[in-house]
Order: structure tokens, then C-alpha cells, then sequence
């Protein structure tokens, strides 16, 4: 940690998302000692030979300090702590100003001293999987018996630490069910916050099934009634119809609150290039580790250049340039569809976000064609 303190958050309501993005992703690895159903980085037991090296990965921490004050890291994988460095690479950007955080795998490589070495080298959060209410429905989609005990004995580790927790849970047909009992688990882990991720199909989650567009719209109601009623907050991931539905919740009861922010400033407004991009862990620079399309390499160009001034980053933060169901929505500024699914089923991440139940007013064009999904 910082003499001076931890540096300010920005203010969620006045960045500027063509200059600087509110999260910054690093995959220090795509090692992991689990093989989860909806793996994104369609993870493996060992190390890629071409990752990023410690100077590489400070060279490019020193290079996210120039977005701004305060910027937000966060290190994932794979199993971020598969690397040795991965305390040292904490420490580092900690030191050099930005706020860093994890998503570590829920596996026995959390082992006190870890999580405390952690916290001590200025982790600000760590965030944690769950995607069942039970050991054996978690378990099932971790592909690792015992994954459920180890999560949960992480969290405890970190709430001792003094490190406030994230929970992240991954929506699809084999999980959705879980829900209820999941929110009851974020509960008593004391976490700060739920970020619910919808499925994308890519890597490992081409195999799963999605949950269809009226399932989604129910659950993100849902959802605004959990965020209103639980001391935690509420946040999807590639779900950004989320902010449509609460937007139509509003008009329609104006005394409705829903959670706007938590202890790390978080924005509910990003989607993938615009407030998000994803650093691999050889260097590529993407909007999203579920959109794996390249600006450029960080080996050969600084990632706030790409962020800023990278043709697909900039297209993907203008509305105005978004095709199909999505191009003709008026939400299209408050939502604007998750351009990873866009990309992922139709090879377009300007295209429609098949999971999106909402139809534009006059729109008479083509419906995706999950459209008629049952699930």
C-alpha cells in the first residue's frame, strides 16, 4: 500500500470512456488447475510459454497508470496465482497508483498466507466464483470436487484479511436455477458485491446452453428486486439490458432504487471497448475477454493508445454505428446490447445481442434466432 493512501476512485458519473476505460482486465495466465464447463479462456493445467514475463507485466502496469488516477486493474486468468509473480505484480501496480484487484480460482492454491500476502501487497478485492448453492451443483459446473469447500474457505480467508469480496456467477440454462440459493451464499459471505455473468458462447461455454430471452428478461427482474432489497450490490456482466429493464422499471414506477455503485466506484454503464478492455496473456488487447478480437499487442504498442485510438475499440463506442435490432433500439445509449454475444454468434460485434428480449418500437426487421429459444 501507498504511503499517501489509496488512491481516489474517478468518478463513475464524469469519466470519460473514450479516454480511459473504468476496468482494465489483465489474464496474467490461462493456467488453472480447474476445467469449468463455461470457461471462457478454455483453460489449461500449465503455463503458455509466451506469457507476458514479470518486466513485461510491469512495463504495462506503468503504462495503465497513464489512463488516470486511481485506474482499475483487475488480474485474472486461468488462475491468476498459477504465476509466481502474481503478489510482486500486486505490489507493483499498487505502488504505481492504480487500484488492483483479483479473480483468483477457487482451488487450495488460496491458502491463508496467500490471501494475507495479497491484502499486505494492496489488493483492494478479490472476487470469487459461485455458481451453485450447493457443493455438488457448484462442483458439477467447477469440474472439481471439493471446489465449493475451497471457495468457501477462501472467502473466509479473505473477509479476515480485511479484503472485501466479490462473487461472480455464471447464467445459463444449467445454472439458472441456482440462483435463489446463490444470492443467499453472497449474503453470507458478507461480499460487497454480485456481478452475474450471462453466458457467452466461447471457449468452453460453446457447449452449454443459454437461457433464453424471456428467461434473462425474468431473471434481470428479479435481480433489481435483489439489488433493492439486499445490503450487497448488483451488477451484471454482458448483460447491459439490464440497464434497460431498470430504465422501463422506472418509467413505469418512478419510487423504484436500484443499486448504483459500490466501494469501488463501479460503473453499471460499461460494455466491451467502451469502459472495458482485456489485456490476454500474451499481450493482445481486446474489449473483452469474451470478445476476442485484437486492437494490437502491448509488445508493440502502449495499451492506451489501442484503447483510445484502435478502429474497433472506437466503433464499439458509438451507438449510432450498431446494426440490426440493436442499431434501431432506443436504448441503444443505455444499452446497446453485449457486442461479445454480437461477436460470438454472428461474427459481427455491431451486430444484435441475441439474448435481448426487447423489440423496438417499428422494428419489422430480422429477430436473432434464439429468439424463439424455450429454455
Amino acid at each position: 500500500m501507498t504511503d499517501g493512501g489509496p488512491p481516489a476512485a474517478p468518478d463513475p458519473r464524469a469519466l470519460d470512456t473514450d479516454r480511459r476505460p473504468f476496468v482494465l482486465a489483465w489474464e496474467l495466465t490461462r493456467a488453472c488447475d480447474l476445467a469449468c464447463a463455461h470457461c471462457r479462456a478454455d483453460a489449461q493445467p500449465e503455463r503458455h510459454p509466451d506469457e507476458l514475463t514479470t518486466a513485461e507485466g510491469r512495463a504495462l502496469l506503468d503504462d495503465a497508470a497513464r489512463f488516470g488516477d486511481g485506474q482499475l486493474v483487475v488480474l485474472t486468468g486461468g488462475d491468476p496465482l498459477a504465476r509466481d509473480d502474481a503478489v510482486e505484480l500486486v505490489r507493483y501496480g499498487d505502488d504505481a497508483g492504480l487500484r488492483m484487484t483479483m479473480t483468483p480460482s477457487g482451488t487450495s492454491s488460496l491458502t491463508a498466507e496467500r490471501v494475507r500476502a495479497l491484502a499486505d501487497a494492496g489488493l483492494r478485492r478479490m472476487a470469487l466464483s459461485v455458481d451453485g448453492g450447493t457443493p455438488a451443483a457448484h462442483d458439477a459446473f467447477r469440474g472439481e470436487s471439493g471446489s465449493f469447500r475451497a471457495t468457501m474457505a477462501a472467502a473466509r480467508r479473505a473477509r479476515e484479511a480485511g479484503l472485501p469480496l466479490q462473487i461472480n456467477t455464471t447464467v445459463c440454462a444449467e445454472t439458472v436455477d441456482e440462483l435463489p440459493a446463490v444470492r443467499d451464499v453472497v449474503e453470507d459471505f458478507d461480499a460487497v458485491l454480485w456481478s452475474v455473468f450471462f453466458l457467452v458462447p466461447v471457449g468452453r461455454g460453446r457447449l452449454l446452453e443459454s437461457i433464453s430471452p424471456a428467461r434473462a428478461e425474468s431473471v434481470m427482474e428479479w435481480l433489481l428486486d435483489v439489488a433493492a432489497e439486499s445490503p450487497f450490490g448488483v451488477k451484471t456482466t454482458e448483460a447491459p439490458h439490464y440497464r434497460r429493464v431498470a430504465a422501463q422499471r422506472r418509467r413505469a414506477d418512478a419510487a423504484t432504487e436500484t443499486a448504483a455503485g459500490d466501494g469501488v466506484g463501479r460503473r453499471t454503464g460499461i460494455t466491451a471497448g467502451d469502459g472495458f478492455a482485456f489485456v490476454s496473456h500474451v499481450g493482445e488487447v481486446y474489449p473483452s475477454g469474451f470478445l476476442p478480437a485484437s486492437g494490437g499487442n502491448v509488445r508493440d504498442r502502449s495499451v492506451v493508445s489501442i484503447y483510445r485510438d484502435a478502429e474497433l475499440f472506437r466503433s464499439l463506442r458509438d451507438p449510432d454505428a450498431l446494426g440490426g435490432k440493436c442499431g434501431a433500439c432506443s436504448f441503444r445509449h443505455v444499452c446497446g446490447g453485449s457486442r461479445s454475444r454480437a461477436y460470438a454468434t454472428t461474427g459481427d460485434p455491431l451486430g444484435s445481442d441475441p439474448l435481448c428480449a426487447h423489440v423496438p418500437d417499428g422494428y419489422d426487421g430480422p429477430l436473432p434466432e434464439q429468439w424463439s429459444a424455450t429454455t
